[in-house]
């Protein structure tokens, strides 16, 4: 006679172990972090922004409307945002790119998506006052709209509109264009200080190979941005700034433009040979960070213009989702209701397994939440409801090949054993083609999809845990217990009840089928 050296107290244990580290993530009562998931942007609003490109650009193609998507995308998941939708609409030149961001504010989804974050550094011609220069007796001219160049700094035109650009009007300094960096250019300080008079540029922003936001000195100081230059920008970084060491002002300054406004206007003590260079500006934390992603993903291939922004409700989302709540309630009724019924007292261990599986569901929809920026949505929802039918499958199964055994007059104790070596194998072959799927549809799908093939797949994940560490442990402990072991009515594991022909069922439950093999 074998024995069976299974542990039930220690897959418990183990059990017990993960939920106390997960609960203790989530509830930690020092931590400032959020103890509910995030939701999606049709549960609790956020932001749409339509980009249409800008008019006066040469011929866009569809490879670079797909570029300026794949960057645009990353720039959003830079700061943390998940579930984000980044679609297009329309067809050739005429396209336009929709954005759909939950939980951030207009401005800043605006600034981060419809910058095409061109970088130039540009040696600095001239520096002045930010209004219209206006000879005496003269009426000033209408603010031309920026950038303003021009391949001849001299050319009377290029003259007049420096002249005339008024960089005290907000209106006047925006960019309706990424600025030509072969030629010269009038522009503004981003916030209106200055007017600026610039020549080409010197070094190119597509040289730059990183680009990171941090506190100037050491945790203190202003915010800044740090760059990095691959090999051709370090060369000409070096040797533009080893032009301006030594000239007058503004001459000795390089100005940093940024879709044609000037960010800041360093002046050049020494050389900088490093391939290392900083931007400052008056930054806050997030606009410095925001910068930096933009920066580091590089410019967009198409200059686009802000068509519409809107405010997007949560109101249809959080109908919906009630009545998606109500439904997987009433479904999870049904199923709890089925399982008492027809298992009886055995059926509490499936109705405690889903407990458990709904209680760790949670915890790591907070976890992932706050580790990796998942976010869950409507879809995620149905995920996570179609997962009930997926755990119950799995009691059943392990239930029924349980009363299989004891229908060829094992004892529970071993129709346990011997049920679970069979129903194992049916659990992970189900199991696997459920994640199977989930893994395909994620892989393939877009959007709202991805997010039920991902609540899906890790729904399944839990089932096996549960399964493995909750129900085959709890069915164990209590196959050792009188009131199952001896078959009672209530039991759920009753001979009689399962068509077992004994004249008496206490005697076949504590008979010598008990030694039999484990």
């Amino acid at each position: 006679m074998a024995t069976s050296t299974y542990q039930p107290s220690r897959a418990l244990l183990i059990l017990g172990v993960v939920l106390l580290v997960l609960a203790a993530w989530v509830f930690w009562p020092f931590s400032d972090a959020p103890r509910t998931p995030n939701l999606g942007l049709d549960l609790r609003g956020g932001t749409s922004v339509t980009l249409q490109p800008k008019k006066g650009q040469a011929e866009i193609t569809q490879g670079q409307i797909d570029q300026a998507v794949g960057i645009i995308r990353q720039r959003v998941d830079s700061i943390g945002v998940a579930e984000a939708q980044v679609t297009t609409q329309g067809q050739g030149a005429n396209q336009i790119v929709v954005v759909s961001v939950p939980g951030v504010t207009q401005k800043r989804i605006v600034d981060l998506v419809g910058q095409t974050a061109q970088l130039n550094f540009r040696p600095v011609l001239q520096e002045g006052a930010p209004g219209p220069t206006v000879a005496k007796g003269k009426k000033a001219a209408a603010s031309p709209a920026l950038p303003i160049e021009s391949s001849n700094p001299a050319a009377p035109n290029f003259v007049a509109k420096s002249r005339a650009l008024d960089c005290t009007q907000a209106q006047n300094r925006v960019s309706t264009r990424p600025d030509n960096p072969k030629l010269y250019l009038t522009t503004c300080e981003q916030k209106g200080g200055a007017k600026f008079g610039l020549g080409p540029a010197a070094v190119e922003g597509k040289t730059i190979s990183g680009a990171n936001a941090t506190l100037r000195s050491q945790g203190v100081g202003e915010w800044i941005v740090t760059l990095e230059f691959d090999s051709q920008g370090t060369r000409d970084f070096a040797k533009s700034t080893q032009e301006l060491v030594g000239k007058q002002s503004p001459q000795n300054q390089f100005a940093i433009v940024l879709d044609g406004l000037v960010v800041s206007a360093p002046r050049v003590n020494e050389a900088i040979t490093g391939g290392q260079a900083e931007i400052s500006g008056g930054f806050t934390q997030q606009s410095a960070q925001d910068l930096a992603n933009v920066l580091k993903f590089g410019a967009l291939p198409v200059a686009f213009e802000v068509a519409e922004v809107n405010s997007v409700s949560a109101t249809l989302g959080q109908d919906q989702l009630t009545a998606g709540l109500l439904a997987g309630g009433l479904g999870l009724l049904l199923v709890v209701l089925y399982l008492l019924l027809y298992y009886r007292a055995l059926g509490l261990v499936a109705v405690f397994s889903l407990v458990v599986a709904a209680v760790l569901t949670y915890l790591l929809f907070v976890v992932l939440g706050r580790a990796l920026g998942f976010t869950l949505t409507l879809a995620g929802i149905a995920g996570a409801i179609v997962a009930i039918g997926i755990t119950a499958d799995s009691f059943i199964v392990y239930f029924e090949r349980i009363r299989d055994e004891v229908r060829d007059r094992k004892s529970l104790r071993v129709a346990t054993e011997l049920g679970w070596a069979r129903a194992r194998r049916t659990i992970l072959a189900a199991d696997f083609v459920s994640l199977l799927a989930a893994g395909v549809l994620y892989f393939v799908s877009v959007g709202n999809v991805r997010g039920f093939a991902f609540v899906l797949g890790l729904t399944t994940l839990i089932d096996i845990a549960v399964v493995f560490l909750f129900t085959r442990p709890m069915v164990s402990l209590l196959a050792n217990r009188p009131f199952f072991a001896q078959g009672r009515p209530l039991s759920g594991v009753d001979p009689r009840r399962l068509g077992v022909d004994v004249p008496d069922a206490k005697k076949h439950n504590t008979s010598s089928v008990e030694g039999e093999l484990v």
